[in-house]
């Protein structure tokens, strides 16, 4: 697993929604490919597992638990993903 200081995940988080909010407003999402909305979604996952593993300290707790939220997390995206897919056909 990935360890980093508070000061560099608090960058990495900055870094990654300044990713997201250029893609959402550069206007390629609603374009024909799904590519853009599919780096969008990967990158918040990824944001959320930061989260999940250093802001909410579970990096170190029971599996159990941890596995609970980031099944969820992807439980959320996955169903985000597929109302944005049907809604686009």
């Amino acid at each position: 697993m990935l360890k980093f200081s508070t000061n560099t995940l608090w960058l990495l988080l900055l870094a990654a929604t300044g990713l997201t909010y250029w893609l959402g407003e550069s206007g390629q999402v609603g374009q024909s490919s799904m590519v853009p909305v599919f780096i969008i979604f990967g990158v918040s996952f990824f944001k959320g597992l930061l989260v999940i593993n250093d802001f909410m300290e579970l990096r170190h707790a029971s599996s159990l638990w941890r596995n609970l939220l980031v099944g969820w997390l992807g439980f959320v995206i996955g169903m985000i993903l597929l109302a944005y897919w049907l809604g686009s056909r």
